[in-house]
């Protein structure tokens, strides 16, 4: 059964003001109990949308209905940035958020994209499993986040609306969109493109009416949310991989009690889910991608890519976190 909530009662409750309602689905319990309110900024049919229906289901279902989640995606809630506010003052319970945003709460995240570094999620998983992961839990804690999960948000690819690109040369001169994250930035500035920070949800509009040439994104967003429709030509750069982390805001933990292990749990198979659900849509995307004739898919010289690259995480060594960089190159390469 479909409930409704609106980003505008869900707003007034942190003291925020907003213009318009929208729909999200939930899972009622069977009786009353604990209601926490999850937001992810995914469009629908995106892995991080499908599984965050899937924890709200689990979590349902492990407290025998004492625990509610109500989910409120594709940015409802806000910006990746604002949730994350929103998560630290309690406004907001849970959300899979993206790298770049995260690492303005734990810079030291942001090192999970150094360019190149993972060739595919099995990889990035491994070291998030070992010590890495640990010291990067014991940052967040400190800033009053709690991750569940490390989630996928997949290998990263090129898109432009200019021409065929594959080699890093022709990436100079053109606009690209990047998230708000500074490894990603380094990346394409080093690739002597200039950078602009637009939000997802405004990504459309703002390819379609050329702000930007460019993007970069996995190629699950990239069809999720229709941006070869404004960007025919695709590189497949793999230029990075990027987490999507499951959190979890410290007061909604105090508020869980006994359901606590029930939640953590529920996390921890939704995103086994959603990893799945990335790596086939991937392969899937991919797949449909190259029948479209309109849509021109290149593979690109990856080892000029990554030496054109390798300034970035020389710079990052130099940071106030760069033995934390270190270290994790060198798991990454364990």
């Amino acid at each position: 059964m479909k409930y409704e909530i609106t980003r505008r009662r869900f707003l007034a409750a942190s003291s925020a003001v907003l213009a318009a309602p929208a729909i999200v689905t939930m899972v009622r319990p069977t009786r009353a109990g604990t209601t926490l309110t999850l937001g992810h900024g995914a469009a629908p049919g995106n892995p991080r949308a499908v599984a965050a229906q899937k924890f709200a289901e689990l979590v349902a279902e492990k407290t025998a209905g004492r625990v509610t989640i109500n989910v409120a995606g594709a940015e409802t809630l806000g910006t990746d940035s604002a949730m994350l506010t929103s998560l630290r003052t309690g406004a907001l319970d849970f959300t899979a958020n993206s790298q770049g945003a995260t690492s303005a709460l734990v810079p030291e995240l942001a090192a999970l994209g150094l360019p190149f570094l993972f060739e595919n999620t099995a990889k990035a998983m491994q070291v998030l499993g070992g010590p890495i992961g640990a010291e990067l839990v014991k940052r967040f804690e400190a800033v009053g986040v709690v991750p569940l999960d490390w989630w996928d948000n997949g290998i990263r690819h090129l898109t432009n609306s200019k021409r065929k690109v594959a080699a890093p040369a022709e990436v100079s001169g053109m606009k690209i969109r990047t998230p708000a994250d500074p490894m990603t930035m380094d990346i394409f500035q080093a690739l002597g493109a200039a950078t602009e920070q637009i939000a997802f949800g405004e990504l459309y509009v703002a390819l379609q009416q050329g702000v930007v040439d460019g993007q970069e994104n996995p190629l699950a967003n990239i069809d999720s949310s229709k941006l070869y429709e404004v960007n025919k030509y695709i590189s497949l750069t793999g230029h990075k991989w990027e987490s999507t982390p499951f959190l979890m805001s410290q007061i909604a933990q105090a508020r869980l009690g006994g359901d606590l292990e029930a939640v953590k749990a529920a996390a921890k198979e939704a995103g086994e889910l959603q990893r799945k659900l990335s790596a086939d849509k991937d392969a899937e995307v991919l797949a449909a991608f190259r029948r479209i004739s309109a849509i021109e898919v290149t593979e690109v010289d990856r080892e000029g890519f990554a030496n054109a690259t390798a300034s970035v995480a020389e710079s990052w060594k130099k940071k106030p976190f760069g033995d934390f960089v270190a270290q994790i190159e060198s798991a990454a390469k364990g």
